[in-house]
């Protein structure tokens, strides 16, 4: 894991700083992502960065960037290849490479000389990666299928800027950072901006799965995997049994790749179902003892620590409880969001796991994230399924069905009803209908409200699921669970939860892989029908197919997640800092500032208001300001 930077320029850019100091002062605000070894690439068109952080061969020749023997390619790589060793004896025995190194980093290599561009077909991991071809004067640049690893970018007047943070962006100076007008109606709907837009104009996110070519002539972009397209039909006509055999075989398939590594490793353990499957099947793995890490807190409310240390118990891990007191959290809220990457209302939780696990010398850590996706956990999968039946109300006139809505809210006022009420007012009770406003924080009425101009763009996920699912090719035939699976993977999994885990992680210098994500177990299991995977209790298939692995007590808890007294915190603790914020947010342009601090009065006395929206837009100020960010 580590970071890059890089510019392509095909003009002068001695205004400003020559490349070469640009691309320096991007590495320099990277640092914490690589600590172990800072280099660079220079040639006459193309300056190169890289941050290491080493996991795998932590000797000095596996420092980047990599220049092939011949001198013609030139590679930074971010990222973890699992099955590095099976390419590197299939190149052994096919290509004339030597190899002088035990990495992962130069079998990318040597696969991008053999393959070209086609090199990430045979790739199982996580990454953002650049290869320059001096011969043919064009950089490639990579980002992984589920966009696990991030990669900005900027397309200036004379070439392109791109790095794994979108600090790194800025800081090559190339332009001025100003508020995406699209970006941020995105933010104050979702409290998160999906690729490739970002909070700043002009500058994007590489999609998952997608490749960037650039050459002095043009700039191409292609997409080389999405779910939809490259999902397993090996599930048909088979037994249930048959099929769990499968998930759990490929499961612990995904686990063990993930267990190599030449540092100390551990895992995140909240004593869910998730990270107690992936702790469970390394402590099977593994012939080292597993180091587990759980947060907790004094109040049983909001404390998961009993549930981790029944499963540390049974694994026979060495568990580290990490209790924090309210006081505690607050006072690393400001550090955790000044490592704040890309605004986010929900990185300090694991701003604190990682900075825990990182004092205790471990270097690399699994994380259940992503099984909710897969395997149906969220509550939208049952309430999806629940409207998928229900198509006989929109036999209603709109009219009908709007006074329906409004009555629900003036009876029963809540979020609750706001978003069944602006559900009911779609033209169809279709998924890619509803599902835009499952997580929505800002809802349209409510938007157009808080700005003082008109809304300028359209739902992004909305746009995203009427092409994906609803008139896309690729998703027209997948199973209906399957495309809720894929929305959720698409939107807020990548856009909040992977986009969090690695900007608060690398914060600290710690690698987070996530086993779920193995596209191999993703695309069987996304063409398995509904009727085997159908969540009648959450996660169901998953559950079975790990057999006795999981404990009766794990397995029918209620669900938590990582909960937090943040309304109690923001009208108390955190008033006076909030505040200055939403003053502050309130006397920029797009923004109706009046109606700003109405939202900010009715949340202190306790109405409709919620804190999410709150701590969102209080989040989003202090990201602007802290990056002389202008309208």
């Amino acid at each position: 894991m580590c970071g890059i930077v890089g510019i392509v320029h095909f003009g002068d850019l001695t205004e400003g700083g020559s490349a070469e100091t640009r691309v320096r002062r991007m590495a320099e605000v990277g640092k914490h992502r690589g600590p172990d070894n800072t280099g660079f690439y220079f040639n006459q068109d193309v300056v190169f960065g890289h941050n290491r952080l080493a996991i795998i061969d932590l000797d000095v020749g596996s420092n980047q960037p990599m220049t092939s023997p011949c001198g013609n390619y030139t590679l930074i790589f971010n990222g973890e290849i699992y099955n590095y060793l099976e390419i590197k004896d299939k190149l052994l025995r096919e290509s004339s490479f030597e190899f002088k190194s035990q990495s992962d980093t130069e079998v990318v290599l040597a696969a991008y000389m053999e393959w070209g561009a086609s090199c990430v077909e045979h790739f199982n991991g996580m990454f953002a990666f650049a290869v320059y071809d001096q011969k043919e004067g064009r950089v490639d640049v990579f980002r992984d299928r589920l966009g696990i690893k991030p990669l900005y970018y900027h397309l200036a007047e004379h070439g392109v800027v791109f790095a794994s943070e979108i600090r790194g962006v800025i800081a090559s100076e190339m332009f001025k950072p100003a508020l995406s007008v699209n970006g941020f109606e995105d933010y104050l709907r979702y409290s998160t901006v999906h690729s490739p837009n970002t909070i700043l104009k002009d500058v994007y996110m590489l999609e998952a799965g997608t490749m960037l070519s650039i050459t002095r002539s043009e700039v191409n972009k292609k997409r080389f995997w999405d779910l939809n397209s490259n999902y397993s039909k090996q599930s048909e006509g088979h037994s249930k049994d048959e099929i769990k055999r499968t998930i759990k075989d490929l499961f612990y398939k995904s686990v063990q790749r993930r267990l190599v590594a030449d540092v100390p490793f551990g895992a995140f353990l909240s004593g869910g179902i998730d990270s107690s499957a992936v702790v469970g099947a390394m402590t099977e793995i593994s012939d080292k003892p597993v180091s587990t890490f759980t947060i907790s807190f004094a109040e049983e409310e909001f404390s998961e620590a009993k549930y981790a240390r029944m499963i540390a118990e049974k694994f026979g891990t060495n568990h580290t409880n990490i209790q924090l007191n309210p006081n505690d959290f607050l006072e690393q809220i400001p550090t955790a969001l000044a490592a704040m990457d890309h605004p986010s209302a929900d990185g300090p939780n694991t701003y604190v796991v990682s900075q825990a696990t990182k004092a205790a010398n471990i270097t690399m850590a699994l994380s259940g994230l992503g099984g909710d996706e897969v395997f149906g956990g969220y509550d939208i999968f049952k309430r999806a399924t629940s409207l998928n039946g229900k198509k006989w109300l929109f036999s209603f006139p709109p009219i009908i069905r709007r006074g329906m809505g409004n009555m629900l809210r003036r009876v029963k006022p809540s979020v609750s009803s706001d978003k069944i009420s602006e559900t009911l007012n779609q033209k169809y009770l279709e998924l890619a209908y509803y599902f835009p406003i499952n997580r929505q924080i800002m809802l349209e009425n409510q938007l157009r409200d808080f700005l003082s101009s008109d809304i300028s763009s359209s739902n992004s996920v909305f746009d995203f699921a009427t092409e994906g699912i609803e008139y896309g090719t690729n998703g027209f035939n997948v199973p209906f669970l399957s495309k809720v699976s894929y929305l959720e993977m698409n939107t807020y999994m990548q856009n909040v939860l992977l986009r969090d885990v690695d900007q608060m992680s690398m914060a600290h210098a710690l690698e987070v892989r996530v086993p779920f994500l193995d596209h191999e177990l993703l695309e069987y299991v996304h063409g398995v029908e509904d009727a085997v995977k159908f969540p009648h209790s959450p996660k169901q298939l998953l559950i079975e197919s790990l057999g006795e692995l999981l404990p009766n007590e794990i397995v029918n808890r209620p669900k938590m997640g990582f909960v937090l007294p943040w309304k109690h915190w923001i009208r108390k603790e955190l008033k006076d800092y909030c505040k200055e914020r939403i003053d502050s947010l309130s006397e920029r342009k797009p923004v109706n500032g009046q109606k700003l601090q109405a939202m900010w009065k009715e949340f202190l006395n306790g109405g409709k208001t919620g804190w999410a929206q709150i701590w969102s837009l209080v989040v989003l100020d202090n990201w602007l300001n802290a990056n002389n960010v202008e309208y």
